[in-house]
């Protein structure tokens, strides 16, 4: 066989399992779709799928097929995460700054702490720094990596539970705005290289100069040609930020932090979002799958992963309860937005491959942060569901 046609027997692999997974074992409850690609990107990679039939392995997922595959999975992600910045929401969160500040930051300081110190945990045995690593940069990466919420999966878990558009679920996204924010500033922070230290503030200058007439350019055309002229500006600033040494994804958000949500129409956004979803992020999964590690052992994997979740999941709840007694809410609220800011699948994932691609952590890091971020957005769901419920009754009965 060709490498084309071997690419799309990759790509039918790549559509049909997780769906067949997700429908015939009605997964929809605890793993949307979007989780069980996940899944399925790991065991298709090279730990699973690649062990137990080597040479299947070797023959689908050959040097020429993945590297295809990869350039559908970077263009895939940089969509993903520009519409991730588009959809923040500052004017909201500004408006009720007093809350969403001091939620927000013990959302995501408490788990960063946990974080930084299971990271430090972890340093105590060898295999998990990446070779190019500082000491800080591995602890504050694993801690932050910890402390992500994902805004895009967070959305689509609280359509399903029906609260998106009601108060709770609006405050939840200004909570989680803020994050976003603070999340991407970290992670620029750990990338700086201080040797390229003048590379990297030529593109922070030349990009708010960019930004400010790319904004006059914007409010100025229609808006069938602003879609088309934020792909090209999606393409640049991406450019730039890679070329700079921070990365291209950190681009990316940079280029939809840029943009304003009204200028597209919110329908349109909504089902670019599904359609990306749909169409081209089952790549990525699979591409992130095919990074996943078990060198250290199976089982060094499985404890570092289940040190991590522990932090993560502790952290968040512990912050978000605290915040709750000093913003004096209803009883069983902190609960239910401390888990549902614990989604973390898509976000936590990029963030990853970025600290790998930049050998801050090794690809068993990598892999024990991809476990802890599948179960921690799998357990959202269970556990967020019957709260709900029990807070609507509480508040049916107070009425």
């Amino acid at each position: 066989m060709n490498t084309t046609e071997i690419f799309l027997i990759a790509m039918t692999i790549i559509f049909t399992v997780p769906w067949l997974i997700w429908r015939l074992g009605r997964t929809d409850y605890y793993a949307p779709l979007v989780v069980v690609q996940i899944i399925t990107g790991i065991l298709l990679g090279p730990g699973i799928l690649g062990r137990v039939f080597p040479e299947y392995y070797q023959f689908v997922f050959n040097p020429a097929v993945v590297q295809s595959l990869n350039g559908i999975a970077w263009w895939a992600v940089m969509l993903f995460v520009m519409i991730a910045g588009v959809e923040l929401d500052l004017k909201k969160a500004w408006a009720h700054r007093r809350e969403s500040g001091i939620t927000a930051g013990l959302a995501l300081g408490t788990p960063l702490l946990f974080g930084c110190a299971a990271a430090g945990l972890m340093l105590t045995v060898d295999g998990w720094m990446g070779p190019k690593a500082l000491t800080w940069q591995f602890v504050v990466g694993v801690g932050m990596a910890c402390a992500v919420t994902a805004l895009p999966i967070l959305i689509l878990l609280m359509e399903k539970l029906e609260v998106l558009r009601q108060p709770i679920g609006q405050r939840i996204l200004r909570y989680a705005s803020l994050d976003d924010i603070a999340i991407w500033g970290v992670l620029a922070l750990i990338l700086m290289d201080w040797e390229r230290i003048g590379r990297q503030a030529t593109f922070l200058v030349a990009f708010a100069i960019a930004a400010w007439l790319f904004h006059k350019l914007m409010v100025r055309l229609l808006e069938r040609d602003r879609w088309y002229v934020a792909l090209i500006w999606l393409a640049a600033v991406s450019f730039g930020a890679d070329w700079a040494g921070l990365h291209f994804m950190v681009g990316a958000f940079l280029a939809g932090a840029s943009m304003e949500a009204d200028w597209f129409d919110q329908e349109k956004m909504d089902l670019l979002r599904h359609h990306v979803l749909l169409v081209i992020m089952p790549v990525f999964f699979l591409s992130t799958g095919l990074r996943t590690n078990w060198d250290v052992g199976g089982a060094a994997v499985f404890l570092a992963a289940g040190l991590l979740l522990v932090a993560s999941v502790s952290g968040k709840l512990i912050g978000v309860q605290a915040a709750g007694k000093i913003l004096k809410w209803q009883p069983g609220e902190a609960s239910i937005i401390g888990w549902l800011l614990q989604t973390k699948a898509l976000i936590m994932i990029i963030f990853a491959n970025i600290l790998l691609d930049k050998q801050i952590i090794t690809s068993e890091t990598f892999t024990a942060l991809l476990l802890m971020a599948v179960v921690s957005t799998m357990l959202t769901v269970p556990l967020v569901a019957p709260k709900l419920a029990r807070l609507k009754e509480l508040i049916s009965r107070s009425a």
